[in-house]
């Protein structure tokens, strides 16, 4: 299944769910090519997200693709293209 239309909304709701935030982080404005790790976000938090998105939409996300990318405009464009 392709998934079409997945966002950066849809990715914060899903990295928020699976992995919390960072308070002192600010996840507003333009942040699809700041790294994860900018953002707070390490491998274990990237593959909880991913688990959670493969769940909720029905897709297969390999561990390795998704260890390998590292900004939300990368892991959108895994999860649009899965």
């Amino acid at each position: 299944m392709t998934i079409t239309a997945f966002s950066l909304d849809d990715l914060k709701k899903a990295l928020f769910s699976a992995a919390g935030a960072d308070e002192g982080i600010d996840m507003e404005g333009d942040i699809l090519d700041r790294s994860f790790t900018e953002l707070g976000y390490d491998s274990l938090a990237l593959l909880e997200t991913a688990a959670l998105i493969s769940r909720e939409h029905g897709i297969a996300l390999e561990d390795d693709a998704v260890t390998a990318v590292t900004t939300p405009r990368e892991l959108i464009a895994l999860i649009t293209t899965a």
